[in-house]
């Protein structure tokens, strides 16, 4: 298996006067973020690994050097996460690769290796085209909630925006990890557009692209509230801070 990290991001929230910093960079409890996202694929060599950088690139490539990670700089033709991964495939690791991507983003330091071992052995055990991580909770948050046809296949992942009143009270969420055969990833990515209000491509719209074509979808749940959590604020760093001690 390869693995492609999203590590993209400014963090613009997160920025401090006299110290600009990628987002994955930002320090918990004295390590960078992206470093808990390494921790929790261990099962991937670092040479299968491509990280997708962006704001101060030469940063995030400087700091990790000697990972043994390869890099992929993203473009400026277009935005969003579907975008970023699109770029990531460009990589020389994916010439000619037709096996499974672990896609995280790698500003999720609080995803946990049992999480990323759950969601690969199900997309494994179940011949699944695409298995993306959700989680089941009570919490009410402005996340995709997780339609599923009547034999329990994710067939959508409907952004709150667009859900109806009753899609809203659905507390299954998409969280933002994924496991994708490569050659259904190709072919989802093709099918997606821009054509929205952000005018961005979107990751979750190609695992609905992949169930049109006829392949399966599904989602692994995860019951544990904690893993919702991202880092897009000082408020969120602290949060994370906290989760990580307690483990």
């Amino acid at each position: 298996m390869k693995a492609i990290i999203m590590a993209a991001g400014k963090g613009t929230r997160l920025q401090e006067a006299g110290n600009p910093m990628p987002k994955v960079l930002r320090r918990a409890n004295d390590r960078p973020l992206l470093d808990y996202v390494f921790d929790a694929m261990p099962m991937i060599d670092k040479k299968d690994i491509t990280v997708v950088t962006g704001f101060m690139s030469e940063m995030v490539e400087e700091y990790y050097k000697d990972m043994g990670c390869s890099f992929q700089r993203q473009g400026d033709a277009a935005y969003g996460t579907g975008y970023a991964v699109m770029c990531g495939l460009e990589n020389e690791n994916f010439n000619d690769y037709h096996g499974d991507i672990l896609i995280v983003c790698g500003d999720a330091p609080v995803i946990k290796l049992s999480t990323v071992e759950g969601i690969i052995k199900m997309h494994e055990d179940e011949g699944n085209k695409a298995t993306l991580l959700s989680s089941d909770t009570k919490l009410k948050l402005p996340y995709g909630r997780i339609i599923r046809n009547e034999n329990g296949n994710v067939i959508d992942i409907r952004e709150e925006k667009d859900c109806s009143e009753e899609e809203k009270k659905i507390t299954e969420l998409n969280i933002g990890t994924y496991v994708f055969n490569a050659d259904a990833l190709r072919e989802g990515l093709k099918m997606i557009d821009c054509n929205n209000a952000a005018g961005e491509y979107y990751l979750t719209d190609v695992p609905p692209a992949i169930a049109q074509m006829g392949e399966k979808v599904n989602a692994f749940i995860t019951y544990d509230d904690d893993e919702l959590v991202g880092v897009n604020t000082p408020d969120d760093l602290a949060l994370v801070e906290k989760i990580l001690k307690s483990r």
